[in-house]
């Protein structure tokens, strides 16, 4: 992939339009998670430093096209100005393009002051790649750099459209950083070679997991995507969340596993309860989920087996929590893994929202070798697709 690099741009006093993703949980006006404003602050630092006059873009939410104040980007340029510190000020303008937005690029100070545009999604043409959207935003700036690995599977305007009109465009370190490490998921790996996958469907996996058994020793599941597997070989489950119309998809999965002597880890054990909102939950042997009641999270036995399989791993792949994890008595089974990964001796790779929360919720997110900014997008790459964002960064 012919791609170049931001470090190979030349930007001393041009102006450069970094498509960051800076979608990020907001709550009361504050940034409680500021992993992907941290994740971004190399290449905004490299810029800075390099005498640009950096356009930062985002968006945030889904404001459905029209400015909502819910979803403004205040709370994370405040961030931002916090982590830059004395190194630059952070300028918000009070919309994505326009005369504001135009005003506040062009008193903008190199080397000392970044503007951040107001969120991208408070105008329909962000969604839609509307040309015209795009080539507003082009004006802003004299050349692009791409750093938003998180929206590189959304054919938007600040993402696709913006490239037909700036001549000169790069890849942040950021992006950079992703490409490398889920590059040598899809390359030669040191085995074994494991992926633990979770969350609530199979239908947004099926891709990764048929091109993940070309490639992995074997595959753990667990979340309620298990459930559909484990439904798929005959096990009564309860009311637990299944995908009756993907059954057929699943028992594929397990018999194209089973010919490439693909290992297939699957819940022995599991927390169920009557509601997710129970105070806490039954632990009972898969084939004894009481009628009236739910998986909801591995149980312990399976938390220790699948330890110790991702402890013999060498190359592994995490997406997805093990049960109902935003609920405290459901949580155990995704931070068991979330610390086995970590304390795997092998190039950990970890994407996904509550994957990434768990990590950082049990303390481990400094010890594993890659946690990526970009849950869809990972999954995405990882299928072997081509993400639009990355085409339109192609030279």
């Amino acid at each position: 992939m012919a791609i170049r690099s931001v470090e190979n741009l030349e930007v001393g006093g041009r102006r450069v339009l970094v498509r960051v993703d800076f979608n990020v949980p907001i709550e009361n006006g504050k940034v409680v998670d500021d992993t992907r404003i941290r994740a971004a602050l190399p290449t905004i630092r490299l810029l800075i430093e390099r005498g640009a006059r950096v356009v930062l873009a985002s968006h945030l939410g889904r404001p459905e096209g029209k400015p909502n104040r819910k979803y403004s980007l205040e709370p994370a340029a405040a961030r931002l100005a916090d982590l830059l510190g004395p190194d630059a000020e952070v300028i918000l303008a009070d919309e994505p393009v326009g005369d504001g937005a135009r005003k506040v690029v062009a008193d903008l100070r190199a080397g000392t002051q970044v503007a951040m545009l107001e969120n991208l999604r408070f105008d329909p043409g962000e969604v839609t790649n509307d040309d015209g959207f795009a080539r507003a935003l082009a004006a802003l700036a004299d050349c692009y750099v791409n750093d938003a690995f998180g929206a590189a599977h959304r054919a938007h305007a600040s993402v696709v459209g913006v490239t037909r009109h700036l001549r000169e465009k790069a890849s942040g370190l950021l992006l950079e950083r992703e490409l490398r490490f889920l590059g040598k998921l899809l390359g030669t790996v040191e085995r074994p070679y494991l992926a633990v996958l979770g969350g609530a469907k199979v239908a947004g996996k099926i891709g990764v997991i048929e091109n993940l058994l070309q490639r992995v020793d074997a595959l753990v599941v667990g979340g309620a995507m298990a459930n559909t597997f484990l439904a798929a070989r005959g096990v009564r489950l309860g009311r637990s969340r299944i995908e009756s119309e993907k059954l057929g998809i699943a028992a594929g999965i397990l018999a194209r596993a089973a010919e490439r002597k693909v290992d297939v880890l699957l819940p022995t054990d599991v927390v169920v309860a009557r509601t997710i909102d129970d105070a806490a939950g039954e632990v009972v042997p898969i084939g004894r989920v009481p009628e009236d009641a739910m998986a909801l999270d591995i149980g312990p036995a399976t938390a220790a087996g699948f330890r110790d399989r991702i402890l013999c791993a060498k190359t592994l792949f995490w997406n997805g929590p093990m049960g109902v994890y935003e609920k405290p008595a459901f949580a155990r089974g995704t931070l068991e893994v979330a610390r086995a990964v970590a304390d795997a001796d092998a190039l950990s790779v970890v994407g996904g929202g509550d994957s990434v929360a768990a990590l950082q919720a049990a303390g481990v997110a400094e010890r594993i070798s890659h946690v990526s900014t970009g849950g869809g997008a990972s999954l995405e790459f990882l299928q072997g697709g081509d993400l639009p964002g990355l085409k339109a960064l192609e030279s």
